[in-house]
């Protein structure tokens, strides 16, 4: 029985008492009733304080609530024995076969097993990482690559609609810079001062000329755009690759032109103006932000005509609005805290409620040790580390999942030497080596000739297995409650557990016959508790886009 069929079940005889005439609830029964594994276990295997909740609407004592539930539940199918505790806690046991049924669940399942429903019906826009195709993605981005990604799977499993978007900021100054940069290195010029100095530049210069050996003879103008152009398609490219090497995907790459280009800023403003919050002074055009939070007022027209950064960024909202994503979220670095006024501003200004329609994470700062130094310098991009080299030092796995350990706004430290080492006090190898001993375990099951059959739940009654079985269940609440507070951390926590509660199950229980002796049913039903408990753990690997390895 899992704990949603057991939540169920309160809800059910919760409405068979008011159809009965026996509560009174003027709002109706609620349509979820929350359960949970009780800290204590002789507490019962699951409790609810739905009694207590409910008792005010309905008029009734809380305890008294309580016992009329209890009479009802202790009728239900594979409930043992319900107790009312304290002001009205109902603690329930439920029987080793209804509890053991939760193996056959899993396992049939598979990888849909933790999915839950709570988001169904939301379309979500996750925006992260979001770099200029100037330049490498460096240390800077390597947080949001791997959490915003991991983040953007558990909003997926609990039933959400999400898009993962990486806006490239492919317009402006910055690019004419970085064509400049890339055409002085062509001719074997110094790099403007104001220009990007490091040696990816003279990389790119040399493979453009290879690849287009004329450009050097355009003329200037022509050259300045034809190297950005040629730079820009080379570096977004290599982007792309490195974030596909780290497992991070991305639905839409928008390009920040497209906006421009396609009159979406012209169309930005006139919505914005139909709202009431834009006007004219001192010859410029302006956003009344301050209506909403922001520290001062922002401009969206220059004097000289031309779009600022915020009228792409107001532009940039509404278009995701019209594309008809309920939710945007925006995963800014801690560098970018200053945004978070205006772009909940603008969200309001859009006649959007900002509490509603748009987040804005911030994630704190990485620092990565390796050999007991920080990473600081890179012989590839001058003062830069890029994403690439982190990876190399310490491997997609191992840096994934550490970087989705820890709540991202929170300032982090990793040091190569601990994440990479195969010791049990390493968190991501003792969650791959607990899943790859339980497929060992499988192997050898079936080298041995056991057939794990047909599943007698009842045979799952070993004080082991039914705490392994309860932490089993619950995986669907876990991942329902990291997409709820946008927290993948919790995945990670949450498997480290299961982890050291199956090596405890594996050190009391015996899975396999030893030597001539027979297969029995208990064999039988822990080889499906073993599959399950791999299950879940290959699952949850899966939505931190970590590998789940089958031998270590």
């Amino acid at each position: 029985m899992t704990p949603e069929q057991l939540s169920t079940a309160v809800r059910d005889v919760l409405a068979a008492a008011v159809d009965a005439g026996e509560v009174s609830l003027p709002d109706g029964v609620p349509d979820r009733v929350t359960v949970e594994r009780p800290r204590n276990r002789e507490h019962g295997d699951y409790a609810t304080n739905v009694a207590m909740q409910l008792a005010k609407k309905a008029g009734a004592n809380p305890r008294a609530l309580a016992e009329l539930l209890a009479a009802r539940l202790r009728a239900v199918d594979g409930v043992t024995a319900v107790d009312v505790a304290g002001p009205g806690f109902l603690n329930i046991t439920v029987s080793a076969a209804a509890q053991g049924e939760l193996a056959r669940t899993v396992v049939e399942q598979g990888a849909e097993y933790g999915r839950a429903d709570v988001l169904t019906g939301t379309r979500l826009n996750i925006e992260f990482i979001s770099a200029n195709p100037t330049g490498p993605l460096h240390l800077g981005h390597v947080r949001w690559a791997a959490v915003g990604d991991a983040m953007a799977r558990v909003l997926d499993a609990a039933g959400a609609d999400v898009t993962r978007e990486f806006y490239i900021n492919d317009r402006g100054a910055q690019m004419d810079k970085f064509g400049a940069s890339i055409m002085a290195r062509a001719h074997g010029r110094d790099v403007p001062d104001d220009g990007y100095h490091g040696s990816y530049v003279g990389e790119l210069a040399r493979a453009i000329v290879e690849d287009q050996p004329g450009i050097t003879e355009l003329p200037e103008d022509e050259q300045l755009v034809a190297f950005r152009e040629a730079g820009y398609q080379r570096q977004l490219a290599e982007q792309q690759r490195q974030l596909d090497e780290f497992r991070t995907r991305f639905d839409v790459w928008y390009s920040e032109r497209t906006l421009h280009d396609g009159g979406r800023v012209e169309h930005a403003l006139d919505v914005l103006r139909g709202k009431g919050h834009v006007f004219e002074a001192d010859g410029a055009v302006w956003m009344r932000t301050t209506d909403f939070g922001d520290d001062k007022d922002r401009v969206l027209v220059r004097t000289d005509g031309g779009y600022t950064y915020f009228a792409a960024d107001t532009a940039y909202y509404v278009d995701k609005r019209e594309r008809g994503f309920d939710v945007c979220i925006y995963l800014l670095g801690a560098d970018h805290h200053g945004y978070v006024g205006r772009l909940r501003a603008i969200a309001a200004c859009a006649g959007d409620d900002a509490d509603r329609n748009i987040e804005i994470p911030i994630g704190q700062m990485v620092k990565i040790l390796d050999r007991g130094e920080e990473l600081k310098l890179s012989k590839r991009a001058g003062t830069m580390i890029t994403l690439g080299q982190v990876v190399d030092a310490a491997g997609v796995d191992a840096l994934r999942y550490s970087l989705c350990r820890y709540p991202a706004d929170s300032p982090l430290t990793l040091d190569v030497a601990q994440i990479t080492k195969h010791t049990p006090d390493n968190p991501v190898f003792y969650v791959q080596y607990a899943h790859a001993r339980l497929s060992s375990i499988l192997r050898n099951a079936a080298d041995l000739g056991v057939d794990r059959g047909e599943l007698d739940p009842s045979m799952l009654n070993h004080e082991r297995e039914s705490v392994l079985l309860g932490a089993l269940a619950e995986f669907p609440r876990v991942v329902a409650t990291a997409a709820e507070l946008r927290e993948p951390h919790r995945i990670a926590r949450y498997m480290e557990d299961v982890a050291g509660t199956f090596h405890r199950f594996y050190d009391d229980c015996r899975v396999l016959p030893m030597g001539d002796e027979d297969a029995t049913d208990v064999h039988r039903a822990r080889l499906w508790l073993v599959d399950a408990t791999r299950v879940v753990l290959a699952n949850g690997l899966g939505l931190l886009g970590v590998a789940a390895p089958e031998r270590m």
